[in-house]
């Protein structure tokens, strides 16, 4: 069990954490023909669209309210409606994602109270749904507010039912923070394999996947999940929940549906992909595909080739609770051992972790703790990249932000298939930075085989 260390800096050197209200807009990007208005300041918008544009390659839509010293000082309730009213007028959403920044939970603001006061005065517009969500930036981190706006979300568009089944092939799937786009894609194909008719909440998959349009440009979210679907999801047969930074929105929506529900902290390694597996054939009634067979021999192949690099491979890891317990079990699986491990935020995931100590911290803390324990590989975003450099091991990139690769944003890393191909990255980059033996030279020789070759051509 591992222990779990509070920081106890007065500061953050090398930032791990990623602010909540960044979670919740994307969350909210997951949804289809939507928009996320950020209530703050137009730079705290800003900047988290450089942190989105610059991992996902996209254009992402993301609106303010644009506080400014006025408005925080003396009222910003009318930014919010007035707000609400352009994007209505304008855009013609089917959702309007309200979360909360810093500036405005700083300066007292009650978000629900104006959604009301935006109802009773704008009655022209009680088609479109508007889900507020208090995500604080001094409060948690991109994982817990992503979390936050998935409850406030499953609040305000699925109503209290019970007609459990009524849609007998539909499966709810609630998908945290850590996965990405084409981890969204293999979880709808694996339910897919099994008859299953997927409902992802929030669907990044469909929306950030990088598809390109014959429109030059939208001001609303292109996919995602349908408010419909998500209305509807109280008729589905299960609800499969991934990630435990969701058991709240899991308990909601169980309790507004009685839809039984399933929870995995991740699928990541092949004990959770047999678990998942399983559950899925459970819920079907339907055999284990001949695919899905030939896909976990492949890696249960690859875990034997990759052995050698792998086994005893001292390994650490920057990133959210979900992801690190997911990279944890993988990396188990494999022989490897997690020996450093750092994140923003504490979670129930963090003491069953197989490394010693887990810092409640940033960079600094994972770079110094690995440095001590001796560890050959990082696991993190594009910020650890210079903990690594200075660590002299390699990094494999993985979390969010990643704005120095192609492609990572995309990548899957659940699945079998997934873990087959990050168990060869791990491998490769081990074999590429294995220079433990120095060369052997000679006491006799001292040139080179250029200098040998031009005085044999002498003589």
């Amino acid at each position: 069990m591992a222990e779990v260390i509070k920081r106890s800096k007065p500061m953050s050197v090398n930032p791990l954490k990623a602010s909540s209200s960044l979670g919740a807009s994307l969350a909210f990007l997951g949804m289809r023909r939507a928009i996320p208005m950020l209530h703050g300041s137009q730079g705290c918008t800003a900047f988290g669209k450089v942190f989105f544009v610059r991992h996902f390659r996209e254009p992402i839509p993301l609106q303010t309210t644009a506080m400014d010293h006025v408005s925080t000082v003396m009222n910003s309730d009318e930014n919010v409606i007035d707000g609400l009213a352009t994007i209505c007028e304008k855009n013609h959403p089917d959702l309007i994602g309200l979360p909360t920044t810093g500036l405005s939970e700083t300066q007292g603001t009650d978000i629900l109270r104006l959604v009301r006061e935006f109802r009773a005065t704008h009655p022209q517009f009680d088609s479109i749904s508007i889900v507020p969500v208090n995500t604080p930036d001094y409060v948690g981190s991109l994982e817990s507010g992503f979390a936050l706006a998935v409850t406030a979300i499953i609040d305000t568009l699925v109503a209290a039912t019970n007609h459990v089944g009524r849609r007998h092939r539909q499966v709810n799937i609630l998908a945290n923070a850590s996965l990405t786009p084409g981890d969204i894609e293999t979880i709808k194909e694996w339910c897919e394999a099994f008859g299953l008719r997927p409902v992802v909440l929030p669907d990044l998959g469909d929306s950030l996947d990088g598809h390109l349009i014959e429109a030059d440009n939208t001001p609303l979210t292109l996919g995602g999940a349908p408010r419909e679907e998500i209305a509807a999801m109280g008729e589905s047969i299960a609800t499969l929940v991934i990630g435990a930074s969701l058991d709240a929105a899991a308990d909601l929506l169980r309790a507004r549906t009685h839809v039984p529900d399933y929870r995995f902290d991740h699928l990541m390694g092949l004990d959770a992909c047999d678990r998942f597996t399983m559950t899925l054939s459970e819920i079907s009634g339907v055999a284990v595909p001949a695919r899905l067979e030939r896909q976990r021999a492949q890696l249960q192949d690859a875990m034997v080739d990759a052995h050698f690099m792998t086994g005893f491979l001292r390994v650490a890891v920057a990133g959210e609770p979900d992801l690190l317990a997911g990279m944890d079990a993988l990396l188990h699986g494999c022989g490897a051992e997690l020996v450093a491990a750092a994140t923003p935020i504490n979670s129930r995931v963090l003491a069953g972790l197989s490394c010693r100590q887990v810092h409640l911290g940033d960079l600094q803390d994972l770079e110094r703790a690995a440095r001590s324990e001796n560890a050959q590989l990082v696991i993190g975003s594009a910020h650890a990249a210079q903990s690594a450099e200075r660590l002299h091991i390699p990094l494999l990139r993985a979390g969010f932000p990643i704005y120095d690769r192609l492609g990572c944003h995309s990548r899957p890393w659940v699945g079998y298939r997934a873990a087959r191909t990050a168990l060869f990255d791990i491998a490769n980059l081990v074999l590429e930075h294995h220079h433990d033996t120095p060369a052997h030279r000679s006491l006799f020789w001292t040139g080179g085989p250029r200098e040998r070759e031009v005085s044999l051509t002498a003589s």
